[in-house]
């Protein structure tokens, strides 16, 4: 899974509005002109910027170092077929063939 990203196309057709107290909105005002941005470029990128983080951090797998290793371990020596699997594979096997 790749991370969002936004387009930024010139093409702005969606709304994002929001309350914030008057406090919030200084300290944004004060980043943005510190950054070079109005205040909406500002926000947005903030907000792109943070959910990108959120998105990666759901997709990425973290493992501790024993999980990593048990992992790495059924990787380089897979358990053989058990009977189950092999029957899958035969199903799978004449599904596919019978569609040819």
């Amino acid at each position: 899974m790749g991370t969002a990203q936004a387009k930024n196309n010139g093409l702005a057709d969606d709304r994002i509005t929001a309350r914030v107290p008057h406090s919030t909105r200084t300290i944004i005002e004060r980043a943005a002109a510190v950054y070079g941005s109005t205040i909406s470029q500002f926000v947005i990128q903030a907000s792109v910027e943070r959910a990108n983080e959120v998105l990666q951090s759901m997709e990425m797998v973290k493992l501790s170092s024993q999980d990593a290793q048990i992992f790495i371990d059924a990787l380089t020596n897979p358990p053989a077929p058990n009977k189950r699997l092999q029957e899958a594979v035969r199903a799978h096997k004449q599904l596919v063939e019978s569609r040819d």
